[in-house]
């Protein structure tokens, strides 16, 4: 059966993403920003939190965990590399470790750059992944623990997963992000006609994620970059960019 996946809006503009297995009935938080919301949506639904995944350390990721754990007893996941951030974590992952959810079986993928030790979960077999702060729609994390060239290669891998593949960052930037995008890219259509679709929804307060590798090929300025250098400029620009 499919994993059902669930959207919980949390601080200013980060999404807590729960998956759920129906089958084995085992549950994940995705990049918990803080604890009620995720206890609340996953007790809506009837579900029991087993996992918390973590994808890095910022606080607006990780705030959440030690008080889920303490309600549910569920085990925290995230990257080696960053464990003396996150005390909390009681499995510890790197590149192409696996990580369960009932028989749903995702792959940790090193992203460094946003920070040092930035992971995602991509599950092939659901054709989904989890990205964290590395990708976003029309847009990609700032470099704050790494530089233009990690984030580059970063992008370069992310845009070889199949085109189908669902992407679920952690925070609604696509309206900012599309603005920049339109300078980023004057003569690309395909941003225009996905900024309409962008402003109807956040006009309406509706989300705009998950995105797509497809949908990224075809509008994502940091994903379309030609070289690390170029990536590097653009993020530069969208840094100090107040459209």
């Amino acid at each position: 059966m499919p994993l059902e996946i669930v959207r919980v809006p949390a601080l200013s503009d980060n999404y807590i993403w729960i998956a759920h297995d129906p089958e084995s009935l085992e549950t994940a938080v995705i990049d918990p920003a803080e604890a009620a919301p995720a206890l609340a949506a996953a007790a809506a639904h009837g579900w029991t939190i087993t996992a918390i995944w973590n994808t890095h350390w910022h606080p607006d990721h990780t705030g959440g965990n030690a008080a889920i754990k303490a309600a549910t007893g569920c085990t925290i996941t995230g990257p080696a590399a960053e464990a003396a951030k996150i005390p909390t974590l009681d499995v510890l992952v790197a590149e192409g470790d696996i990580v369960a959810l009932g028989g749903h079986i995702a792959t940790v993928i090193e992203v460094p750059a946003h920070t040092a030790g930035h992971i995602a979960f991509y599950l092939p077999g659901d054709r989904r992944a989890f990205v964290g702060d590395t990708l976003f729609a029309m847009g990609c994390g700032r470099l704050f623990e790494g530089d233009a060239a990690q984030m580059y290669a970063n992008m370069q891998r992310l845009a070889a997963l199949p085109p189908e593949t669902i992407v679920y960052p952690a925070h609604e930037y696509t309206q900012s992000n599309g603005r920049y995008a339109l300078l980023a890219e004057p003569g690309n259509e395909a941003i225009v006609h996905r900024m309409a679709e962008v402003d109807r929804l956040r006009a309406k307060g509706e989300a705009t994620l998950p995105t797509t590798i497809a949908l990224e090929l075809a509008t994502n300025p940091f994903l379309r970059a030609s070289s690390a250098v170029q990536l590097g400029e653009r993020r530069a620009a969208k840094d100090s960019f107040r459209g």
